[in-house]
C-alpha cells in the first residue's frame, strides 16, 4: 500500500490506498493560520510536522505499517519556506495567500523577462515577490536563506533529508522557466538568489528520496519506503481525478472556483490571467482559471439573508433563462481574466420585482459567467476540452449544475462518491514512484450522472454573459473611484 499527503491551509490529511487504488483508510489534523498585520498571511512549519506526526500515527493505527512501500506528497503552493544552512526556519511561512509583496510582484511583473520565461503574470501570491519583499523589510533574513523551499517541501526534507521539489508546485514560484521545465538562472538573478539555494528538481512521479531510517522505525515502516515527488494541491487533484490528458478538464465549485484543464504541450496567455503551469507527470503540462469567489459568494449571500445556503437553493425549480438582473461575484477582487485586487462585487438592474428567488439565481448565474470567463480566457490560448468532471461543495446545487453546464455549453460530469482529491492524487503518485507505472494508472473516476447543457437557453444565457461582461468595465472604474 501507498500512503498521501496533503499538506492544505487548514489541515493535513492522509490517506492511505492498496495496489488496487481502494481507500483503506483516512485521517487528519487541522492546522490554524497567523495574520499579525493586514494581507499577512503565515504558518510556522514546525506545526506541519506536528500535525503529519498526528494525521500519521491515526492512519497507521488503521492499517498494517510494514505493508507501505510508498508515500506521496500534495500541498498548499506558493508558500515561501526560508531555510539557513543547517536547514533552520529563519521565520514563519509566507503562504499562497499573503499579499504583502504586492509592490514587489508589480515590479516583477513590469520586467518583460518574467512573462516570457514563466509564461504567467507574477501574482503576489507567488513565491518570487516574497523573497524579495524579505530582502527588502528583513534582509538579516535574507542574507542567511540557504535554501528556499515549498510547504510540502519542507515535510519531504523532513521525511528524507533531501532537499527536493517538483515541476507543478515549482512552476507557481516565479522561478522556473515552465517549458524546459528547469530553474531559471536570470530570473532567480532577477531576486537575488541563485540555483544553489533552489531544491534538486523531479517529476512528480519519480522517487524523491526514501524515509529516513530513524522515522521509519518510530512508523513501524520498512526502510525502504520511497517519496515521490508529488505535486501542488490542483495538479495533485487533477491525478486523483483522472485529469492528465489533452481534453480532460474539471471545475470545482469550492470556497474559490477552479477551472483545471490537462495539456499536451505549453501555451501560455499571461494577459488572460491563466495559469500555465507544469502538471505533476512528465510531459505535461496544465492550464487554471481561478475566480476568488465561488461557494464563497453563495455562502456571502446566504449569511446577508440569514438562511442557509441549501435552503436559498433547494426550491428555484427548473433552470430559467437569466433575467435582467446581474450579480458580479468580485467580493475581494478577481484573478482571470482581469488580475483586478480593487474590484468588488455588485448587484444590478434590480427592480419591483426582484424577489430573493431571482436573487438567488443571479448570484449562481454570477459564479457561471465567471467560470466561463476562464473557460474563454483557456480558449484563447487554444486549450480545448471535451470532459468536465465536477467537484467540489457547490456542485450539490442541480440549478448551478445546469447554469454552468448551459454557460459552458458543455456536460457537467459527477463521479460517484468518493475522495478524489489532493491526497488521493498524492498516493497516486507515491503508487508510481513506489510500483514504476505512470500516467496509465491515472484513469478518471466512475461517474455517476451527467448534467447537460439546455440546448434552449443556450443563446439566452451567452447574451446574458455579455451583459455581464460589458458590465465589469463600468464596475472597474467605480471600484477605483
Amino acid at each position: 500500500m501507498v500512503i498521501g499527503l496533503d499538506l492544505g491551509t487548514s489541515g493535513i490529511k492522509a490517506l492511505a490506498i492498496d495496489d488496487g487504488q481502494s481507500i483503506l483508510a483516512e485521517a487528519s489534523a487541522e492546522l490554524s493560520v497567523d495574520r499579525p498585520h493586514d494581507g499577512w498571511s503565515e504558518q510556522n512549519p514546525a506545526d506541519w510536522i506536528a500535525a503529519t506526526e498526528t494525521a500519521i500515527a491515526a492512519l497507521l493505527d488503521r492499517i498494517d505499517p510494514g505493508a507501505v512501500r510508498g508515500i506521496g506528497l500534495s500541498g498548499q503552493m506558493h508558500g515561501a519556506t526560508l531555510l539557513d544552512a543547517s536547514d533552520k526556519v529563519l521565520r514563519p511561512c509566507m503562504l499562497w495567500n499573503d499579499t504583502r509583496s504586492h509592490a514587489e510582484a508589480a515590479a516583477f511583473d513590469a520586467d518583460p523577462q518574467f512573462r516570457e520565461i514563466t509564461g504567467n503574470i507574477v501574482f503576489p501570491g507567488f513565491t518570487a515577490p516574497k523573497l524579495d519583499w524579505v530582502r527588502r523589510h528583513e534582509p538579516h533574513v535574507f542574507e542567511k536563506i540557504a535554501k528556499v523551499l515549498l510547504p510540502k517541501d519542507y515535510l519531504r526534507l523532513w521525511l528524507t533529508g533531501e532537499h527536493v521539489s517538483e515541476m507543478s508546485d515549482a512552476a507557481g514560484t516565479g522561478w522556473l522557466d515552465v517549458a524546459a521545465r528547469d530553474w531559471s538562472d536570470p530570473l532567480l538573478g532577477a531576486t537575488g538568489l541563485d540555483r544553489a539555494q533552489m531544491p534538486r528538481l523531479v517529476e512528480g512521479s519519480e522517487i524523491s528520496g526514501r524515509l529516513r531510517p530513524e522515522i521509519a522505525a518510530r512508523w513501524g515502516l520498512a526502510e525502504d519506503v520511497v517519496v515521490a515527488g508529488g505535486g501542488g494541491d490542483n495538479a495533485a487533484s487533477a491525478v486523483g481525478m483522472g485529469v492528465v490528458e489533452t481534453g480532460t478538464a474539471f471545475v470545482s465549485l469550492g470556497t474559490s472556483g477552479v477551472l483545471f484543464a490537462a495539456t499536451q504541450g505549453f501555451n501560455p496567455n499571461a494577459e488572460s490571467a491563466v495559469h500555465s503551469f507544469c502538471h505533476a507527470l512528465p510531459d505535461r503540462w496544465h492550464q487554471m482559471g481561478v475566480i476568488l469567489a465561488a461557494a464563497d459568494a453563495m455562502n456571502w449571500f446566504s449569511g446577508v439573508l440569514g438562511s442557509p445556503a441549501a435552503a436559498l437553493t433547494a426550491d428555484l425549480g427548473e433552470l430559467r433563462a437569466p433575467s435582467r438582473t446581474l450579480f458580479l461575484p468580485y467580493l475581494g477582487g478577481e484573478r482571470t481574466p482581469h488580475n483586478d485586487a480593487h474590484v468588488r462585487a455588485s448587484f444590478l438592474h434590480m427592480g419591483h420585482d426582484t424577489d430573493r428567488p431571482a436573487l438567488v439565481r443571479a448570484v449562481l448565474e454570477g459564479v457561471s459567467f465567471a467560470i466561463r470567463d476562464s473557460r474563454d480566457a483557456l480558449a484563447s490560448t487554444g486549450t480545448r476540452f471535451d470532459r468536465l468532471i465536477g467537484v467540489g461543495g457547490g456542485t450539490r446545487s442541480e440549478y448551478w449544475l445546469k447554469a454552468i453546464a448551459t454557460a459552458l455549453d458543455l456536460p457537467v460530469e459527477l463521479p460517484v462518491a468518493g475522495d478524489f482529491g489532493g491526497a488521493f492524487g498524492a498516493a497516486r503518485l507515491g503508487l508510481m514512484a513506489a510500483s514504476g507505472q505512470g500516467a496509465e494508472i491515472a484513469t478518471p473516476p466512475a461517474i455517476s450522472r451527467v448534467v447537460e447543457p439546455e440546448r434552449d437557453l443556450a443563446t439566452a444565457f451567452s447574451e446574458a454573459h455579455g451583459r455581464y461582461k460589458e458590465s465589469y468595465a463600468a464596475l472597474k472604474a467605480l471600484s477605483r473611484g
